[in-house]
């Protein structure tokens, strides 16, 4: 059985994110509740390098984001939300990836929103697929109004978002 310290140390080197076989989500509860917001991001890049430790950085353009409602979209952009204009990126920053008691793995990340960074601990999993890549992919939940993304008007949009990825990485 391959445990997931050998993958990690038969992955030295370099990495490169391939969006067209990755995804960037997110879901927030709305209407007090009662119905859930979904959206994704369509334009993303990023590597990666491993050796004695894991480290990289996937860029998000918050242009790219959609849910399927144009008005919606535009609105997510304006400066009540992601502010587009003054933050054209999230950021994602891996500073390190170590096995858990799970069989899983936790990354400790800072993501950047608004101009706004905090470190994060996410739970990954690991996967070697076919051809060789990598895919991480992991789930976290925010507080918005930690990253200074607010917009909320009569209390419809709820103040946590869970954030996920899949992200396939192939060796340069």
């Amino acid at each position: 059985m391959t445990t997931l310290s050998d993958v990690l140390a038969a992955s030295t080197g370099n990495w490169t994110l391939v969006p067209n076989r990755s995804r960037v989500t997110f879901r927030n509860k709305t209407l007090w509740g009662l119905a859930t917001v979904t959206g994704r991001f369509t334009d993303f890049a990023g590597a990666g390098t491993a050796d004695d430790a894991v480290s990289g950085q996937v860029v998000i353009a918050v242009a790219s984001l959609r849910t399927g409602i144009g008005k919606r979209d535009e609105h997510l952009r304006s400066a009540d939300f992601f502010d587009a204009e003054a933050h054209p990126d999230i950021t994602v920053r891996a500073k390190g990836l170590v096995p858990s008691d799970d069989g899983a793995a936790r990354m400790t990340t800072v993501l950047t929103v608004r101009g706004v960074s905090k470190t994060l601990e996410i739970p990954v999993d690991v996967e070697v697929l076919d051809d060789g890549a990598l895919q991480l992919s992991g789930r976290c939940t925010v507080q918005r109004a930690e990253f200074g993304v607010s917009g909320n008007l009569l209390g419809m949009v709820g103040p946590t978002t869970e954030l996920s990825g899949e992200l396939v990485f192939t060796r340069d």
